[in-house]
């Protein structure tokens, strides 16, 4: 055992001489606090009440007083000629640190009920396979990190960044939404200023605070019959009843929405029109148009996410419905800077002023500070043009990689299963045209060292599907990683 002497008291022992607690009770509860924690450990000796007072800086009277007080107390017992040991539980008492549990092992356990939820399960996984599918990422080893890591450097370095550090300073950002709302103005034909922007962390944080301001217990939710998993999830958490529209070539059911709305009362409606997560089809410009008048005429509101809006592949496009919309029904949502390393995208929602304002109030709660040196370098490059260079270069090697892709999987399945060459997005949705179990075959993938994640696989009994992500795989990635996959299958 080591020697008391050795412990380090001043780390845990801290004396307040101007409260009007006793030095010695300060002293008496602080050895308590140290018994408890495992600092001090059962039968281990005390320091001699003369050693102690030295360390600490008190009169040995003090000592003893509150060594009599732990004594009494039952945390220590004091032998004559020998000094004072830390009561040992194993031995026999009656005294009160018999029934007391040591703190030196931290609970596994909480003491106390608190909410759980299966409903913020996260269905995502992750895998040291050497081949991945995903439901589709941009590659970061297309951008230049280097360059990204200066304009950081340079930003912080800055005289005026240092003052928008300071906690609180959430007008800071108004330079970011500067430039943000001209790109938007630009890219999405839309007509905002800065005071229709609210900058998130993400898509889910925009969703949350959505989700927060417009959604009591009970209201009626309407989504792709096949929808993105994390904003049902945050709806659900709400407290919304969510049900489900069917999805087709042309995007979500318009038509079954308008049948819905003749008898139920419709909250809000969250679409994924410009690439629907997960099929990646369009919605068509003549249900967009009834999408608005029937948001106007019934008085729903429509959440839009601009998911994938970027990743364009061909040269006609078709504009957001918030480009469109002149009676405030639409709440657009997005992510900025997706294209670039993962922590230089923000997310931001787009809505009239005074739903931005009311917004605002709960960013002032969960990220009142945010990231000023990281919306400084972005609207730095937007500004620069920095953004379209990089997502206009990237863009070819995307359209490449979506073409190599398809041809792989014609080369690879040929009628095994169907697809469509999406118009835009990071992902590929396939459907199987003969029945196999789409979990065994990722269990073989990868025993192959080919990972397929269970958030792409869509099985049931009417359906057997896959959206598959190409973005993230080079040429020679893909193609080993078909590979595989049509090896399972066979096998």
């Amino acid at each position: 055992m080591s020697s008391p002497v050795d412990i380090p008291f001043l780390s845990f022992i801290h004396l307040d001489r101007n409260t009007k607690t006793p030095v010695y009770l300060q002293l008496a509860q602080q050895l308590i606090n140290a018994i408890q924690r495992g600092y001090l450990m059962p039968g281990s000796k005390m320091p001699g009440s003369r050693t102690l007072s030295e360390l600490l800086q008190l009169h040995r009277k003090t000592v003893i007083a509150a060594y009599e007080d732990l004594h009494h107390q039952g945390w220590i017992e004091i032998h004559a000629n020998k000094g004072a040991y830390v009561m040992d539980n194993k031995s026999k008492s009656e005294r009160p640190y018999d029934a007391l549990v040591s703190l030196a092992n931290y609970p596994s356990k909480t003491g106390y009920s608190f909410k759980q939820s299966n409903i913020l399960d996260n269905p995502f996984e992750h895998t040291n396979s050497t081949y991945q599918f995903n439901d589709g990422t941009p590659d970061i080893r297309l951008t230049q990190v280097n360059y990204l890591s200066s304009l950081y450097s340079a930003s912080m370095k800055r005289k005026n960044i240092h003052k928008k550090m300071v906690a609180g300073s959430l007008q800071d950002g108004i330079y970011f939404k500067e430039q943000l709302s001209n790109y938007l103005n630009s890219s999405r034909g839309l007509h905002i200023s800065k005071h229709n922007l609210l900058i998130t962390r993400s898509t889910e944080m925009s969703l949350y605070i959505i989700a927060q301001l417009l959604i009591e217990s009970g209201d009626l939710v309407m989504v792709g019959e096949l929808s993105l998993f994390t904003a049902n999830m945050i709806f659900h958490k709400a407290g919304a009843k969510v049900n489900t529209l069917r999805v087709d070539e042309q995007g979500i059911d318009v038509e079954q929405l308008e049948e819905k709305l003749k008898t139920t009362k419709i909250r809000l409606v969250y679409i994924t029109p410009h690439h629907h997560y997960p099929t990646t089809v369009a919605l068509s410009a003549q249900r967009r148009i009834k999408l608005l008048q029937l948001a106007q005429e019934h008085g729903f509101i429509i959440i839009e996410d601009d998911y994938d809006y970027d990743f364009q592949y061909e040269k006609s496009t078709i504009m957001p419905l918030a480009s469109a919309d002149i009676n405030g029904m639409v709440i657009y949502v997005g992510s900025f800077g997706k294209s670039l390393v993962p922590s230089f995208s923000t997310g931001f929602v787009v809505a009239p002023q005074n739903f931005i304002n009311e917004m605002q109030k709960y960013m002032g709660i969960l990220d009142r500070q945010g990231d000023v040196v990281m919306e400084q370098v972005l609207g730095e490059m937007i500004a620069e043009g920095d953004i379209h260079r990089h997502l206009k270069k990237s863009l070819k090697v995307y359209q490449e990689r979506r073409n190599n892709c398809c041809a792989l999987l014609a080369k690879h399945f040929g009628h095994q299963l169907s697809f469509t060459l999406p118009t835009g997005g990071l992902a590929v949705w396939l459907e199987w045209n003969t029945p196999i179990s789409l979990l065994k075959l990722a269990k073989d993938c990868q025993a192959k060292d080919l990972f397929i994640p269970k958030n792409i696989l869509y099985q049931n009994k009417n359906l057997i599907a896959m959206r598959m992500g190409f973005g993230h795989l080079t040429t020679d990635e893909m193609e080993r990683s078909l590979e595989i996959m049509s090896g399972c299958l066979v096998g």
